[in-house]
C-alpha cells in the first residue's frame, strides 16, 4: 500500500463532507454565503477567563487548504459522494473572509472569538481543524497561565512532551504554554520551529549509570559547567544528593569555575520540606545564588501549596498536568451557524436548546471590550454588526441575566475585539513572534483584568452585556421560534 502523506484538510468529521456534498448538489443552496461563529461555553477549572491561542495555525490551514489526488481517490472509494463534488474538491480553495480576536487575547464564554464568512461548502469544510487548533491551544495556554500565576514570579518551564497526546500535542502544546507565560520548553522541535528558549537538566539515568553518585555529578559538571543543574533525588536528597552536589560546587569554586547557571533539581519527595532544607545547606556553604528547581506532577494547586509552606524554589518544571490540562482536559469550543446571506442581506440564525447555555447568540455582531478610566476591563459588549457605539455620553446596555435593570456605561472607552485576518481567501494576518503574543497576555494580566477575575476559587464573573438593539433582536427571534 502506498504511503499517504498527512494532509490537514482531511482532518475532519465525515459529516462535514456529507453536508458539503449535499449543499453542493442542491442548486438552491449552492453558493449560499453563511457565517459561522467559533466560541466556547465555560472557562476550564472554574476560572474567570481563558486565553485565545492557535490563530497562527488556523490562518495557515485556511490559507493552504487543498485536496490532492490521493485524498479524492479515497473519498471516491467511500461511495458517498457525487463525482461532480469530488471534481470540485480537486480545485478547492478558500475564498471567504475570517475575523478573529488577536492571539493571546483574554476571552470569555459565548462571545465569537472567530467568525468565518464564506460559501456554505467552504465554511462547512473548515470546522474540525479550526476547532482542533482553537480548543487545544486555548486550553493549554489557559492552564499554563494559571500555573504561571501560581508560581508568583518564579520561572516555569514546559517539561511535558513525554506525557503529551502525541507529537503535535507536544509541539503545539509547548507553543501554547509559551503564550500562557512559561519561560521555556524542553521540547526541542518547539524551540526550532517557534524560536523559543529550550532547556534541560540531568536525567536519573545519568546518575544511575555510574557506580558512584559523586562521580556522576563531577562528570556532568565537567561537561556542562555553565549549565550545572544536578539532580539530587536519585538515592537520598538530604544525606547523599545534597552533600555530593555541594562538594562538586566547592570543587568548581576552588578551580575558579564561575558557572552561569548552577544549582539542583528535586523530582520527588516532600518538595516543600526538601527545598527548605536544601536552601539552608546551600546557603551555609556560600552558594546563595545556586538555583533550586523542582518538578514531579506539578500544577497550580501543588505549586501554591509548596510556596504557602515556605518552599524555597527558583523555578518549576511542569509536565503532564500542564501539557494535557489534566484537571479539565476539554475546552469545549464550538462552531455554529449564526447568519445566512439572502439577496445581499444577512439574516440571523439561532440554535435554541432547553439548556440555556446552549442557546446561541444569533447574527453577525461586533464585540467590544469596555474599559474604565483606570484601564480595567469592566465588561464585554455584544452589538449588531455595524451598530454605532457612542460612549461620549451615558450608554444604556442590557445585562441578559438581569434584563429588567436599567444600566449605563459612563466614563468608559471601548475596543473592538475582532479584526479581519483573511479577506477573499487572501491572508491579511501577519505572523507574530511568540514573545509578542505572550507579552500581550502578560499586559492584560497586569493592567486590564481585575484581580478578582484572576482568583482560582470563585472568581468574579466577567460581565457579558448586549446593546439594546442586539438584545431585542435575539428576544424577538426566541419568541418567533416558540410560536
Amino acid at each position: 500500500m502506498n504511503k499517504i502523506a498527512n494532509n490537514p484538510a482531511m482532518v475532519m468529521d465525515l459529516y462535514e463532507l456529507t453536508m458539503a456534498n449535499g449543499y453542493f448538489l442542491d442548486e438552491e443552496l449552492r453558493g449560499t454565503r453563511v457565517a459561522f461563529d467559533v466560541f466556547f461555553r465555560r472557562n476550564p477549572d472554574g476560572g474567570g477567563f481563558s486565553i485565545f491561542a492557535g490563530l497562527e495555525q488556523i490562518v495557515d490551514y485556511i490559507s493552504n487548504i487543498h485536496f490532492d489526488k490521493n485524498d479524492v481517490d479515497y473519498l471516491r472509494s467511500l461511495n458517498q459522494f457525487d463525482e461532480r463534488f469530488l471534481n470540485y474538491l480537486y480545485n478547492f480553495r478558500f475564498h471567504g473572509d475570517v475575523y478573529a480576536f488577536p492571539e493571546g487575547s483574554v476571552i470569555y464564554p459565548n462571545e465569537p472569538v472567530i467568525t468565518v464568512c464564506a460559501d456554505i461548502v467552504e465554511a462547512q469544510i473548515l470546522e474540525t481543524e479550526i476547532l482542533a487548533q482553537f480548543n487545544h491551544q486555548s486550553l493549554i495556554a489557559t492552564k499554563a497561565q494559571r500555573i504561571v500565576r501560581a508560581a508568583a514570579g518564579r520561572a516555569v518551564s514546559d517539561f511535558g512532551a513525554r506525557r503529551a497526546h502525541g507529537n503535535d500535542a507536544a509541539v503545539y502544546g509547548a507553543r501554547a504554554c509559551m503564550i500562557g507565560g512559561v519561560a521555556g520548553t524542553a521540547t526541542v522541535l518547539a524551540g526550532q520551529r517557534f524560536g523559543v528558549p529550550v532547556s534541560g537538566t540531568m536525567a536519573h539515568s545519568w546518575v544511575m549509570l555510574f557506580d558512584d553518585e559523586l562521580d556522576a555529578f563531577r562528570r556532568f559538571a565537567k561537561q556542562y559547567p555553565d549549565n550545572c543543574i544536578l539532580l539530587v533525588d536519585t538515592y537520598d536528597v538530604i544525606d547523599q544528593g545534597m552533600p555530593n552536589a555541594i562538594k562538586v560546587f566547592k570543587e568548581m569554586r576552588d578551580a575558579g569555575i564561575k558557572s552561569k547557571n548552577y544549582g539542583i533539581r528535586i523530582d520527588s519527595g516532600d518538595l516543600a520540606y526538601l527545598t527548605k532544607k536544601a536552601r539552608r545547606m546551600l546557603d551555609e556553604e556560600g552558594f546563595t545564588d545556586a538555583k533550586i528547581i523542582i518538578s514531579n506532577s506539578l500544577d497550580e494547586y501543588t505549586i501554591m501549596s509548596i510556596l504557602a509552606q515556605g518552599g524555597e524554589v527558583n523555578a518549576f518544571g511542569v509536565g503532564e498536568r500542564m501539557i494535557t490540562a489534566k484537571s479539565e482536559p476539554v475546552f469545549g469550543g464550538v462552531y455554529k451557524l449564526c447568519a445566512v446571506n439572502k439577496n445581499g442581506e444577512w439574516e440571523p440564525r439561532i440554535k435554541i436548546s432547553d439548556a440555556v447555555e446552549k442557546t446561541t447568540n444569533p447574527g453577525l455582531k461586533d464585540v467590544y471590550r469596555i474599559y474604565s478610566k483606570s484601564g480595567r476591563a469592566v465588561a464585554d459588549l455584544i452589538c449588531k454588526a455595524g451598530e454605532e457605539l457612542d460612549l461620549s455620553k451615558p450608554y444604556r446596555f442590557i445585562d441578559p441575566i438581569r434584563p429588567w435593570k436599567l444600566m449605563y456605561l459612563e466614563d468608559c472607552t471601548a475596543k473592538k475585539l475582532q479584526q479581519q485576518v483573511i479577506k477573499d481567501g487572501r491572508r491579511l494576518y501577519n505572523t507574530e513572534e511568540l514573545k509578542t503574543i505572550a507579552d500581550r497576555v502578560k499586559y492584560q494580566m497586569a493592567h486590564e483584568i481585575w484581580e478578582e477575575e484572576q482568583r482560582f476559587q470563585n472568581p468574579h464573573e466577567h460581565y457579558m452585556d448586549m446593546s439594546p438593539a442586539y438584545y431585542e433582536m435575539k428576544m424577538n427571534m426566541l419568541e418567533e421560534k416558540h410560536r
